[in-house]
């Protein structure tokens, strides 16, 4: 359940979040998984 992010969203639906917000956090969260990504493809690659 959890790496299908529904604790992540209960705690979101918690409380208001203005689109703002919402836009902010989703890119945050896009370069999390980008670098995220591109270090375990250096690390598979042994760089």
């Amino acid at each position: 359940m959890q790496r299908e992010g529904v604790f992540r969203e209960m705690k979101l639906r918690r409380s208001y979040e203005k689109p703002s917000e919402r836009r902010a956090r989703e890119k945050a969260e896009a370069v999390r998984r980008a670098r995220k990504l591109a270090r375990k493809r250096m690390e598979r690659e042994g760089f």
